[in-house]
């Protein structure tokens, strides 16, 4: 290892922020290594330079291919987001462990950290060793001595394996999430050769490609002991080393280790509550690990590591930020787009004129719509033609211009650009990069994707999902009524032991239902809280109750429907399909569409296309993106030449759309507008003025938009947030709306899924259940109040650049919380929140919390109505135990909007005594972890809500008599019946073969009694000799373990619809739990029978030895399909075969 001094430095000075992780690329570039360490000041910039630094190594066509990673500062505590860093940091060491002799050929491994983060200890290269386990497909190894490992590196074992450090065994296949990957593996066994290693998707539980090696490394909590190295003793000795200005990092490591001659003893909790950091001098360590050095700085500051540097390079670098120009704030409207367009006009102008002297133009653009909408502004004025700028594609925030100095070694071009190619000038002037904040004027968020794949289950289905059954709930069964689930038993019958869910009728009545017949029980949800009456067995009353609600569904599918048939007859504005513009504003989009947002969007256009006018309402969970699809129909309404009205219940809401809407139309000539109390009365009339005369295009606005004075010129769409929030006169002016002009309305009450699908056909509905893919589930901590609990909660959101709502319910000791906490957080600025304020002092604290400006807001529930602050995720309410479910789960829909993981501290004051109700309540919120859970939690309270509001009072009876599920199936079949769908008709057909067995347990060998008189003899051995080996039809304990699981798969088959919907089922069973047994593929033909009959019209499938009857569903009871006058003979001779023979006769019937 070369000696400190003799070390090669380079200080590079001259390189502005924007230009840093270009400058950083060209080193990689000029100076390869197997290892670069990147040293920079703030760990929220990380991933932000990881990704310009990867689009700028790709741009200067990197031969070698290379991978980023992130040391994150090690964090303390129990959450999810202090085991990722941990996880993380392992990923690094694990990562450089393996790197230690390789060479710059074979790639790079860039690590990003911050002084932070290389202070604390890591565990010494000879331990981690011991904790890590390479696993390579086809090699020999003791499948018992693997799961002992994988226990022994304190993996969880879990029924499903969905997050990182679980694993699943089922069979010779074990899922497992190693801490350092971003997804799960399946590893496939054959005795003890590990045949097969595949990726597995968390949420689908599939199998995906095929990989040679999977590395494990045991949890964060066995690497905590014995930490004594850093992590420079993990380079690779050809290591290069690049601090993102020196000076400032140095001081950075003087404040955070003060004492670097001596190191604290690892326990000893020091002065600033960080326990051992390792106080060694890194900086002066940095120099022995390395083989070289670079400082890239801005300024040319003095500073210990560089100013003895042997190579001084000084560029000459600015941001483009000086140079474009933005219209003022006073401008409205059309004024506001004039300025705007000149704006970038003479920008691109300047952009022109360095092109013309020379220099090189890369545009980074992030989507394939900026790209197109760029090349369009460019070709409208002949000047700007000559730009023909390199397009890049990323998401880079500041554009730099670059200018080279004759004599320095300068960047060569990259190969496709003009100047390169035509030799003139083999080095160009420089390089200019701008980002599209310089185009279009508008500053997007960075976001990041989340790395780690994880499941995150959609929300209703959760409600009625049956694994999540208590004792003691409700549920209803098909044939008997509603009963009480008395959870899964064992049962010893004749034919061994079964599993069986049993079920508690009224008088006490015990109903054991047999594990296949799972899909008779669903679960009870009323409407109110009042207990259901339990169902008698044998008594006509639930039959009863099914009929008189399946009437009043068929009422109300009529009134829908001729509602539906009203409208269609009404004349209205059709919208023309997409145009150019259209596309690229939609590829514009800066996130992939969730699946759901993807149909909302469809059906909206397809709406607004079509002459009637339309009535849209669009349900969806807090923050699960409804906004761009209101986005994108009001661009389509512009584009069409018609004007948009928004309408908000809330003025902080309504700059807050402002503000969306401006930023996603950035760029084309729309003109939006907003009308609230926040502006003055002058402004008020002018804008009132232009929007008579159609030179605004989007108006958003509360209740004052309803008022007589507003005159829109021409009126095309209507959106209205939360219309349950309006009161009766803003009503009867939608009514009126309705009538002639598209609405769209939309609300945060989600509906259940059950219902949406039931009222599909009959009323125009979307509802967004998925949740984005990066958002991480809210984790709730529920405990007693405690001051220091509270410094540590908001200490840790504000060190990650957020910000804290902290909720105290009552306005009279408000100021009083405020004033503790400034005393308990010198420095950091708190505001107040709460609604005797007068609104317009609340709603100015709102905007400035919204702008930033205060770090910690305290309120009172007044944050409830639908405000979008991405950057605040902690939330701490305080006496938790007086609020209501519903208003605890909407209230803490307010954090959780960005890619961070959202806290929600629930503290309880000291003294109370918990009552039963509100402890349940708590732990309730604590189990609804999951994203959307508002589903199942506020299932009471707000979901039914919103279904009592869709249905009326009416209807609301029938639904507490039958449950609501069940309810929704009958309702869905009216509205089918009423227009005449072919399915609705569909009747379950009955299957029962006598030589197959359905269910768990072996059924004893009948006694074939001695025939007495002849005739039946007679029919005993004819129906000997048809006879064949009985089968079992089944998922054996042993081919899936978990019940939970097992009733899942016999639900879903027993809900299956088509062969298609079987084959799917199939193969996820292979899959996941292995290969299958008789009993699994018999249960599976069995089925796909079942399915085959419903599709041709066969009410029942039956066998008698050779004999197989099918019952036609004609209504006539002895409708049987025969071949010239007889019952069709099987002739299989083994069961399977038989039962491929019965599926063949199926599918050659005729379809009905």
């Amino acid at each position: 290892m070369s000696s400190a001094n003799s070390v090669p430095r380079t200080k590079l000075t001259g390189i502005c922020p924007a230009a840093q992780t270009h400058a950083l690329a060209e080193l990689l570039r000029q100076h390869p290594a197997p290892v670069w360490l990147v040293i920079h000041e703030e760990a929220q910039k990380n991933d932000a330079l990881a990704e310009d630094i990867a689009l700028f190594h790709a741009a200067n066509a990197g031969k070698v291919p290379l991978e980023i990673l992130s040391f994150p500062e090690a964090q303390t505590g129990e959450m999810r987001e202090a085991f990722n860093a941990a996880s993380d940091r392992l990923a690094v060491l694990s990562r450089l462990r393996g790197l230690r002799n390789a060479s710059a050929k074979s790639g790079t491994l860039l690590v990003l950290t911050t002084p932070a983060a290389l202070l604390q200890p890591v565990p010494p290269l000879a331990d981690f060793a011991t904790r890590e386990a390479e696993l390579v497909r086809g090699e020999h190894r003791s499948f018992q001595a693997l799961l002992d490992l994988i226990s022994s590196f304190d993996y969880d074992s879990e029924a499903v394996c969905e997050a990182p450090g679980q694993y699943a065994v089922r069979g010779g296949i074990v899922d497992v999430y190693p801490i350092t990957a971003h997804q799960p593996y399946r590893l496939d066994f054959f005795g003890d050769t590990l045949e097969e290693i595949r990726t597995l998707d968390p949420v689908t539980q599939r199998s995906g490609e095929s990989v040679e090696r999977v590395i494990l490394t045991a949890a964060p909590k066995l690497h905590t002991s014995g930490l004594s190295a850093t992590l420079l003793d993990y380079l690779s000795p050809a290591t290069h080393a690049a601090l993102l200005e020196p000076k400032a990092l140095e001081e950075l490591f003087d404040t955070l280790a003060p004492d670097a001659g001596r190191a604290n003893p690892p326990d000893e909790p020091r002065a600033d509550g960080s326990s051992g950091r390792l106080a060694l001098p890194i900086l002066e360590k940095l120099p022995q690990a390395a083989a070289r050095l670079f400082g890239i700085s801005d300024l040319d500051l003095a500073s210990r590591l560089f100013d003895a540097a042997a190579h001084e390079e000084t560029w000459d670098t600015e941001s483009l930020s000086h140079h474009r120009a933005y219209p003022e704030e006073r401008l409205l409207a059309h004024e506001r787009l004039a300025a705007e367009e000149d704006a970038r006009r003479q920008f691109l102008e300047k952009v022109a004129d360095w092109k013309h002297a020379g220099y090189a133009v890369d545009f980074v653009v992030s989507k394939e719509g900026e790209e197109q909408r760029i090349r369009e502004l460019l070709a409208e004025h002949a000047a700007l033609k000559k730009i023909k700028p390199r397009f890049l594609r990323g998401s880079l925030t500041e554009g730099f211009r670059l200018t080279l100095r004759e004599g320095r070694a300068g960047t060569p071009l990259p190969a496709g650009t003009a100047a390169a190619r035509s030799g003139v000038r083999a080095l160009p002037t420089g390089l200019v990069v701008v980002s599209e904040t310089e185009i279009f004027g508008r500053q997007r968020a960075r976001r990041t994707i989340a790395k780690r794949a994880i499941a995150a289950t959609s929300a209703v289905d959760q409600l009625l999902d049956f694994s999540e059954l208590v004792e003691g709930d409700f549920v209803v069964h098909l044939q008997h009524g509603i009963a009480q689930y008395r959870g899964l038993t064992k049962l010893e019958t004749a034919d061994g032991i079964r599993e069986v869910i049993s079920l508690e009728f009224d008088d006490k009545v015990t109903l054991h239902v047999p594990l296949q017949e799972s899909h008779l029980i669903s679960r009870y949800v009323g409407l109110t809280k009042t207990k259901p009456q339990l169902g008698r067995v044998g008594s006509g009353r639930w039959e009863k109750a099914r009929q008189s609600a399946e009437r009043s569904t068929l009422d109300l599918a009529a009134e829908l429907l001729a509602i539906q048939a009203q409208r269609e007859a009404q004349p209205g504005h059709a919208f023309a399909a997409d145009n150019v513009w259209m596309r690229e504003f939609e590829a514009a989009f800066p996130f992939a569409e969730t699946r759901d947002q993807a149909k909302a969007i469809t059906d909206l256009k397809a709406d607004m296309e079509r002459t009637r006018p339309m009535d849209r309402l669009l349900c969806g969970d807090v923050g699960f993106g409804k906004t761009e699809v209101a986005i994108r129909g009001a661009f389509k309404a512009v584009m069409g030449g018609k004007q948009v009205a928004v309408l908000v219940p809330t003025t902080v809401l309504a700059q807050q759309h402002l503000n969306t809407f401006r930023e996603r139309m950035a760029g084309y000539p729309v003109a939006v507008e907003m009308l609230s109390r926040f502006r003055t009365r002058k402004e008020q009339e002018g804008i009132l003025a232009a929007l008579a005369e159609g030179k605004i295009d989007i108006l958003i606005g509360t209740h004052r938009l309803v008022q007589d004075d507003v005159k829109f010129k021409d009126l095309g769409l209507v959106i209205v947030d939360e219309e349950q929030r309006f009161g009766v006169k803003h009503k009867e002016v939608f009514k009126r709306w309705r009538a002639h002009v598209d609405m769209l309305s939309m609300s945060a009450t989600p509906i259940p899924r059950t219902l949406y699908l039931a009222l599909t056909g009959a009323r125009d509905l979307s509802t967004i259940e998925t949740a984005p893919a990066n958002r991480l589930p809210i984790q709730t901590i529920v405990k007693s109040y405690d001051e220091k609990l509270v410094v540590e909660a908001i200490q840790h959101e504000l060190r990650r650049g957020g910000q804290v709502f902290y909720l105290h319910n009552r306005v009279m000791s408000i100021d009083l919380v405020a004033a503790r906490l400034r005393d308990l957080l010198p420095g950091v600025t708190v505001g107040v929140g709460h609604g005797k304020m007068g609104a317009d002092g609340l709603e100015r604290m709102m905007t400035d919390f919204v702008a930033g400006q205060y770090q910690v807001l305290v309120c009172t529930t007044i944050i409830e109505s639908g405000l979008d602050i991405p950057n605040c995720n902690t939330l701490i309410i305080e006496g938790a135990d007086r609020f209501g479910l519903s208003q605890l789960y909407q209230l803490r829909g307010r954090v959780g909007r960005f890619k961070h993981q959202a806290y929600a501290y629930l503290l309880l004051h000291r003294h109370t005594r918990l009552l039963d109700v509100a402890r349940q309540r708590l732990s309730a919120m604590r189990q609804h972890n999951q994203l959307g859970a508002g589903f199942r939690i506020a299932m009471r309270d707000l979901e039914l809500r919103g279904a009592g509001n869709l249905l009326g009072a009416e209807q609301s009876g029938h639904i507490v008599g039958v449950g609501f599920e069940l309810y929704c199936q009958l309702l869905r079949q009216s509205v089918a019946r009423l227009k005449g769908e072919k399915h609705a008709a569909l009747v379950r057909a009955n299957v029962k073969l006598d030589f197959v067995f359905v269910g768990e347990g072996a059924e004893s060998e009948r006694a074939r009694a001695g025939a007495t008189d002849s005739f039946s003899a007679l029919k005993q051995t004819e129906r000997i000799e048809g006879e064949i080996d009985r089968i079992q039809a089944r998922l054996p304990a042993g081919y899936i373990g978990e019940t939970r699981l097992r009733i899942d798969f016999y639900r879903r088959l027993a809900l299956a619809e088509n062969p298609k919907q079987v084959k799917e089922l199939e193969a996820e069973l292979r899959d996941r739990f292995g290969k299958f047994t008789e009993p699994v593929k018999a249960l599976l033909l069995v089925t796909e029978i079942r399915v085959r009959a419903e599709q041709k019209g066969v009410l029942s499938v039956e066998t008698q030895g050779s004999r197989l009857k099918c019952l036609r569903n004609s209504g006539r009871r002895d409708d049987f399909i025969q071949l010239s006058s007889r019952f069709p003979r099987l002739t299989a001779p083994t069961p399977l075969a038989r039962l491929r023979e019965i599926i063949i006769f199926l599918q050659n019937l005729p379809t009905p």
